[in-house]
């Protein structure tokens, strides 16, 4: 198992499979892009389905979730899904993606055997869409959305930023197309992960400020029945269920305590939290012909030194020197 000091066990793993985008979300990375990772610097397909089997296998991992970057901009992902689904056990498999590229690719991934999806939209405005992203690219999306609820990609989740002063004000009209569409919707606050470091606390968008927004328009009930446990998203009844809304308050409503995840970056490091500034090297372990043993002994030494926390709180924090991007979301 993955254990750390504090008593918490790893069992979803977020595997990036690219640092590169084919959007330049404002609250991501300039609108020049980054330097990417170079080819021989990324996991290869063997390595990454190894390190997916160690991990299912030898660690106790049973939930896997493909990110990037923009996974779908990683020409094996088919493959990739199809060799980890004959894994036993087998792990569920989700995908987080901005849904650009999805609506060729969704059911090539469901018959691979990919269980559902995230997608990323943050406005249902085309116009917003542009200067959120730099792309106009918002009926892609919302195509490829489709298209991954045709193909059984379900429940479909929608991840949604509320950024001040362009989509701040559509909290209420993107759950009520999210009701209409059959989607889960999931709002995420700004964390500090941007390239530019260019966020800041004050002004941002807080879960009590979604609620607010929200309430304008409907009930929200507390879900009863369960408890959140590691789950990021606090979940409300919409108007007496059984639709829900999510909302992921990751600066002011932190769920570390429960947190089962362990994270590899699309150049084999480890991460034990998003906003960890060490990682630890299995790469290397990898190149240098360490047997399973070994992977997995590293790996579950990288995650006993998780921290308690992410730190948000703390006056000493710091970001994350690498992005998102580079590390998966």
């Amino acid at each position: 198992m993955l254990t750390d000091t504090y008593g918490r066990v790893a069992t979803d793993l977020r595997v990036s499979l690219t640092d590169r985008c084919n959007l330049r979300c404002t609250y991501c990375m300039p609108e020049e892009g980054l330097q990417w990772l170079a080819k021989p610097d990324l996991l290869t397909d063997d390595e990454i389905v190894r390190l997916i089997r160690i991990a299912v296998t030898e660690l106790g991992v049973t939930e896997v979730r493909f990110t990037g970057g923009e996974p779908l901009l990683r020409p094996s992902l088919v493959s990739i899904v199809e060799r980890c689904a004959a894994l036993t056990p087998r792990p569920q498999m989700s995908l987080t993606t901005n849904g650009i590229g999805l609506q060729r690719t969704a059911q090539a991934l469901r018959d691979a055997g990919l269980d559902r999806v995230n997608v990323s939209l943050d406005t249902l405005r085309p116009e917003v869409f542009q200067a959120l992203t730099r792309r106009k690219r918002h009926d892609d999306v919302l195509r490829g959305l489709d298209a991954a609820h045709t193909a059984g990609l379900t429940p479909v989740k929608v991840n949604a930023v509320l950024m001040p002063g362009l989509n701040d004000d559509e909290a209420p009209e993107l759950l009520a197309w999210a009701l209409e569409s059959g989607y889960e919707l999931r709002f995420i606050e700004q964390m500090p992960l941007d390239a530019q470091h260019g966020w800041k606390r004050e002004g941002m968008i807080t879960a009590g400020d979604i609620l607010t927004s929200l309430r304008t328009r409907f009930t929200l009930t507390p879900e009863d029945g369960e408890e959140r446990g590691s789950a990021p998203a606090e979940r409300w009844l919409v108007d007496g269920g059984p639709a829900r809304v999510g909302v992921i308050a990751s600066v002011t409503r932190p769920f570390c305590r429960a947190c089962d995840r362990t994270r590899l970056t699309a150049d084999g490091q480890v991460r034990t939290c998003l906003f960890a500034r060490e990682e630890s090297d299995l790469r290397g372990a990898l190149r240098s012909g360490a047997p399973d043993e070994e992977i997995a002994r590293l790996w579950r030494l990288a995650m006993w030194g998780k921290k308690a926390g992410s730190g948000l709180d703390d006056p000493s924090f710091l970001q994350p020197d690498r992005p998102m991007s580079a590390i998966g979301g």
